[in-house]
């Protein structure tokens, strides 16, 4: 996988495309950082692409909420205290 900077892609953006259509993905960074992943996609998987991407996302989203429940010990409430919470959202508490 390669990496550019954002300055290379304003600088030498032919560079980035070519290394983009050869080997299929690149990586974007700020001061260092990843910040951006490339991904060559067509008029014809447009859709596909961006439908996949955002289930990825969905899931990191659940996979963090998961970890912090953890971290918090939320799995440890009881199944009275789970509905007692679920009813007191309900209520508007």
């Amino acid at each position: 996988m390669d990496f550019f900077t954002v300055r290379d892609l304003r600088t030498s953006p032919k560079v980035v495309w070519n290394t983009l259509k050869e080997k299929r993905e690149a990586i974007i960074t700020n001061n260092g950082k990843p910040s951006a992943i490339l991904l060559p996609i067509g008029d014809s998987d447009f859709d596909d692409v961006l439908a996949t991407i955002r289930q990825v996302n969905a899931r990191r989203a659940v996979a963090r909420m998961q970890r912090a429940s953890l971290e918090a010990d939320l799995d440890t409430l009881s199944l009275d205290e789970i509905n007692s919470e679920i009813s007191a959202m309900r209520a508007g508490k």
